[in-house]
């Protein structure tokens, strides 16, 4: 297989992963993170893509199968796998990625941090995850770029344990779900104790004049 035929199928293998996975997994966000919320969407998704991986790089040498022999006349590169199975569990990940995590942090920081800190914070946070996008792409390709099973199945592996540690972190995430910017950043909380100040103020001093004049 040159060049040319290897770009070729990946590309056709990545377009029906998006359309069959990632796409799907986006819209099961926008209809569900109103009635389930956000927690659930992200602890869940967490927990199928550790899981996946997990399959998939404990698994990974018999569901790629091995290079097929020189000569062989298949229209494939490895023999003796399970390539129906590894697409399938491939694009799960993707899927609960989408259906998950990758769309859920991006919307909790937008809620969640207070309203004179938001957007530095949603800052910082959108950096910390294209900070970890750079690491990882460039830690995972160190592994597979030699095309070794065992340090495949590292880097797959590490990356199911870094999906289980962020499931993990959800727990401390509170849920935003049905709750207005103000409440979030308890903002309402504060008026309402303004207001009960200055009424509170008020009364006291109607009853000042009343005892003078007593």
């Amino acid at each position: 297989m040159n060049a040319i035929e290897e770009v070729y199928h990946l590309s056709k293998a990545m377009s029906l992963i998006a359309l069959v996975a990632i796409v799907p997994g986006y819209w099961f966000t926008v209809f569900l993170i109103d009635r389930i919320g956000r927690f659930i969407i992200q602890l869940g998704g967490f927990l199928m893509m550790s899981i996946c991986m997990a399959i998939l790089g404990f698994q990974y040498g018999n569901l790629r199968g091995v290079k097929c022999p020189a000569g062989s006349h298949k229209n494939t590169e490895y023999c003796g796998g399970n390539p129906a199975m590894f697409t399938f569990l491939f694009g799960l990940t993707f899927f609960f990625a989408n259906f998950g995590p990758n769309s859920t942090t991006f919307i909790v920081p937008a809620e969640l941090f207070p309203a004179r800190f938001r957007s530095t914070c949603h800052g910082f946070s959108a950096a910390a995850g294209k900070a970890g996008a750079i690491i990882g792409a460039f830690v995972v390709q160190a592994y597979t770029v030699k095309g070794n099973v065992k340090d495949i199945r590292k880097a797959i592996i590490g990356l199911a344990v870094v999906n289980l540690i962020g499931f993990f972190f959800t727990f401390f995430v509170p849920e935003t779900k049905g709750k207005s910017l103000e409440e979030l950043s308890g903002e309402d909380h504060q008026e309402y104790g303004r207001n009960i100040d200055a009424n509170g103020g008020s009364n006291r001093a109607d009853v000042a004049p009343e005892r003078e004049m007593a």
